[in-house]
């Protein structure tokens, strides 16, 4: 007989196990399926924590070889050991996973092992190694996150051509590297190599790096990468990659006008985006729909066309985002428990990139509010301008604020340089509680502090500036 639930939910990411957390907080005795040996999904074991770690290795072996120079103090004999890198990374990441563990157990969710697959409606499958499960619940989540996107004709192989899975788990900092993508994955995971002393080609098919965000900001961020050393190509795609006995050739081909190059590297990192893993779910079982990429389609409590089936996280086409799966956990487990909830305001949600200099934005951009019908005006700060940012000797970057001229209703707030996927959460907060312009002008940022680039930009989006012209 089929072992008996409230709530199942399939996958342990950001989505999932946030999704199981919730629905056992909310009275509903849940099951958490996972296939992993560790709970915490892509985000945790191969994706925004093991990344993060590498960044701030990076940072602190620049801070090291520039200290002396920019700010008086002398590191005799500074190196960094990859291993002791790799070791510390792993060590964040197994710290999480048992802090996901505790999670778990405090709130009585019980955790099976296993792929978990729908079986029906209702019905949940989970083969493990050693045997089979049937399970039951009146209510599904699934969160089953997704996994790095490919290119026809460039096959990873783990050793020259490489996924985010593997670079993370590199046993050395490649002589050169071409990678393949300029999105959030492609500009974090050049920068780390770089950082550490690695040549990086970085290329992009679209006109501009980092496409979905501000056009400033990508600049800002391109000039930056440049002075650092990176070699940047926008508007080009692979053509073909062949091995060479020192690594790989990749021919790239530019959309325009179709002039080639050819770069030779160590290696090559796919970072094309991800895919949603949907394929082995047993969607077929049930009448859910799909868009023609395998995204899941829900409502705005995360329902599917089946009642009672929700699913969260990449799955779904909304932000791949770690925090917007939370968030949307959040909403289909309040729903399948019969809570009021409110939908996730996407419009709402921050986007950041851990490079350097770091990007977040949230809102429209510039161009995206002009498109939309807007009458705009925006706001500009240049942390160059700022105590602050002199004394961290990060001078680079700009708070921009975007608003609609007539009420002052703030439509969008995008940031390039030093810590602003922090900051950002300033402006995720005042726009999430709907200020206009005009009250926010008047809160009052600490001085000194990066803060206070988003406080100017505030105040010459309102006609008003302070130390800018």
């Amino acid at each position: 007989m089929p072992d008996i639930f409230d709530l199942i939910v399939i996958g342990a990411g950001p989505g999932g196990y946030v999704a199981a957390r919730r629905g056992a907080q909310l009275g509903l005795n849940t099951a958490l399926v996972e296939k992993e040996d560790r709970l915490g999904g892509t985000c945790l074991l191969r994706g925004c924590i093991p990344t993060k770690a590498l960044i701030h290795a990076a940072e602190v072996w620049r801070l090291c070889r520039k200290g002396s120079k920019a700010f008086g103090v002398s590191v005799e004999g500074a190196a960094f050991d990859w291993a002791r890198v790799q070791k510390r990374k792993e060590m964040a990441t197994t710290k999480g996973a048992k802090g996901i563990d505790l999670l778990m157990k405090q709130a009585d969710v019980t955790v099976i092992r296993g792929t978990g697959r729908l079986d029906g409606p209702g019905r949940v499958h989970v083969e493990s190694s050693t045997d089979g499960l049937d399970l039951t619940a009146s209510r599904i989540i699934l969160a089953t996150g997704s996994y790095a996107a490919g290119l026809p004709g460039i096959k990873p192989d783990g050793k020259r051509i490489l996924t985010s899975d593997h670079l993370l788990e590199i046993d050395h900092v490649p002589a050169s590297m071409v990678v393949l993508g300029a999105g959030a994955v492609g500009v974090e995971l050049a920068s780390v190599m770089q950082g550490f002393g690695c040549r990086v080609t970085l290329v992009e098919m679209m006109v501009r790096v980092l496409p979905v965000e501000d056009p400033d900001c990508s600049e800002e961020v391109v000039r930056a990468l440049k002075r650092q050393g990176m070699a940047v190509r926008t508007g080009c795609m692979a053509r073909d990659v062949q091995e060479t006995p020192d690594g790989i050739r990749c021919v790239l081909e530019y959309v325009k006008g179709g002039a080639v190059e050819e770069v030779d590297a160590e290696c090559l990192l796919v970072a094309v985006g991800r895919r949603p893993a949907t394929r082995d779910l047993g969607l077929g079982t049930v009448e859910v729909l799909q868009d023609k990429r395998g995204f899941i389609q829900t409502d705005g409590f995360m329902e599917t066309t089946v009642p009672g089936l929700y699913a969260v996280g990449d799955i779904v086409p909304t932000p791949q985002l770690a925090h917007v799966a939370s968030g949307e956990a959040l909403v289909a487990a309040g729903h399948a428990a019969g809570r009021t909830v409110h939908p996730v305001r996407y419009g709402r949600v921050p986007s950041c990139t851990y490079s350097n200099p770091e990007v977040a934005s949230v809102g429209l951009t510039e161009a995206g509010a002009a498109e939309a019908g807007y009458q705009i005006k925006t706001g500009r700060f240049p942390f160059s301008a700022l105590g602050k940012a002199s004394i961290l000797n990060e001078p680079h970057g700009f708070v921009k604020v975007v608003s609609e001229a007539e009420t002052g209703e703030v439509l969008g707030v995008h940031m390039v340089g030093p810590r602003v996927t922090e900051l950002i959460a300033a402006a995720v907060t005042a726009m999430g509680f709907d200020a206009d312009l005009e009250r926010w002008s008047e809160v009052i940022h600490p001085h000194p502090s990066l803060s206070e680039a988003l406080g100017e930009a505030v105040l010459a989006a309102a006609g008003n500036p302070l130390h800018g012209g």
